[in-house]
């Protein structure tokens, strides 16, 4: 779905047949202006997807942007101005508020995580627990805050998991599949794949043809102990049970990438108002 995609669906869900308050009570020749006003700190996003917003409304609305994607805010801060008529202003409201407090949230805490990174090697990467239909925007904040994005579906990479591994009938049956898959098929995948213990890793290593493998659910020790078994062979990433207190331990191990689902599934809505101007 492309970012116009979503934009024309989700004001087709919000107006539906019309937006009969503002239809009410507005007259159609009136005008207006309104500001996009900051009321927490954060990182700031979603800010050049609230004027696609407005534009898709109206394109006639004059929209001047005041802040940007990724930027420190704080209460107080105004990071547009809308104006045009009052009418096309109330029916995007909501959208634009919605998509830049989710977005916003989402780049604060990524940046929260990165930080504690400061002076490893090791990556910070999002998941694909996402929002259904949202994901292209929920990724575009992990990297506004400042991290990476892992695959963005089950399309541009292969990626084996635990259930994977068992419905194939082991790891070395698994990966050997999907070398034969991708050499068939000409196709330009990297594989990755999911290890639960050190035996498992033992495992990919003696079959190799992968190019990074995830050490889930590991203990900051035991997965010391695994990346220096791998030794630079192969890529690596941990995941699991990895929070803003303990994502430190786990950088310190010279992993390269630390993978978080709480970066979209987690993250708090960034308080954001949109007020009109008089």
């Amino acid at each position: 779905m492309t970012t116009q995609q979503f934009i024309d669906a989700a004001l087709m869900e919000d107006i539906g047949a019309g937006d009969h308050t503002s239809l009410s009570c507005i007259p159609d020749i009136a005008t207006g202006k309104a500001k996009l006003l900051v009321k927490q700190e954060g990182v700031a996003c979603g800010i050049d997807l609230a004027q696609m917003i407005f534009h898709t409304v109206d394109p006639s609305l004059e929209v001047e942007l005041l802040g940007a994607d990724g930027q420190s805010i704080k209460p107080g801060d105004i990071l547009l101005t809308v104006s045009g008529k009052s009418r096309s202003i109330l029916m995007a409201e909501r959208l634009v508020l919605n998509c830049a407090q989710r977005m916003s949230g989402i780049a604060t805490l990524t940046a929260k995580y990165v930080k504690q990174l400061e002076g490893t090697r090791s990556r910070l990467l999002d998941t694909r627990k996402t929002t259904p239909l949202f994901r292209l925007m929920e990724k575009y904040a992990v990297k506004t805050g400042g991290g990476e994005n892992h695959r963005f579906g089950l399309y541009d990479m292969i990626m084996i998991k635990d259930n994977h591994v068992d419905y194939a009938g082991g790891i070395e049956a698994a990966i050997t599949k999907a070398d034969a898959y991708i050499k068939t098929n000409h196709l330009n995948l990297k594989i990755e794949i999911e290890t639960r213990n050190m035996d498992e890793v033992i495992q990919v290593l003696s079959t190799g043809k992968v190019d990074r493998i995830m050490l889930d659910n590991f203990t900051p020790a035991q997965l010391s102990e695994a990346v220096k078994l791998i030794d630079g062979k192969y890529e690596t990433e941990a995941s699991g049970g990895i929070t803003i207190n303990n994502i430190r331990e786990y950088a310190l191990t010279d992993v390269d990438y630390i993978s978080c689902g709480a970066l979209t599934h987690s993250a708090v809505n960034i308080d954001l108002s949109l007020k009109a101007i008089h």
